[in-house]
């Protein structure tokens, strides 16, 4: 079953960070976005940081723009840097992967959960004192 692989999560105190790592297990990221979400409980599933396929375009929610960065070393891992984390980041986070592959001279990137597919099971990230 080719699902991503999410991992990283813990319990961190308020201004502390967190690197989450998503590996393809199954199939290879190498030509497709990937994007980062997290659903906290009662709460809907938000996009968080999605790249593109060469790592070039990148978009983030507003909630988390300067503190989080998206990266990828392209085939098989992608990563979520997390700094400066607050209450209100504690969620269960996941990744998925675009269904098709991007063109390379793709302008804009979307970060909607419904544009992604192949999620993993989520690593759950806590932040409080």
């Amino acid at each position: 079953q080719p699902q991503a692989v999410e991992s990283g999560g813990g319990l961190v105190q308020p201004g502390g960070s967190l690197r989450l790592s998503c590996a393809a297990s199954g199939f290879t990221f190498r030509d497709y976005g990937v994007g980062w979400f997290r659903q906290a409980p009662g709460k809907e599933r938000e996009g968080v940081a999605c790249i593109s396929r060469t790592g070039a375009l990148t978009t983030y929610a507003d909630s988390v723009k300067g503190r989080f960065t998206v990266s990828r070393d392209n085939a098989k891992t992608v990563y979520l840097q997390m700094d400066s984390l607050k209450p209100e980041d504690t969620a269960v986070y996941y990744c998925a992967r675009t269904p098709n592959r991007q063109i390379l001279t793709l302008t804009s990137i979307s970060c909607a959960s419904a544009d992604y597919t192949y999620w993993g099971q989520g690593t759950q990230v806590t932040v409080s004192s």
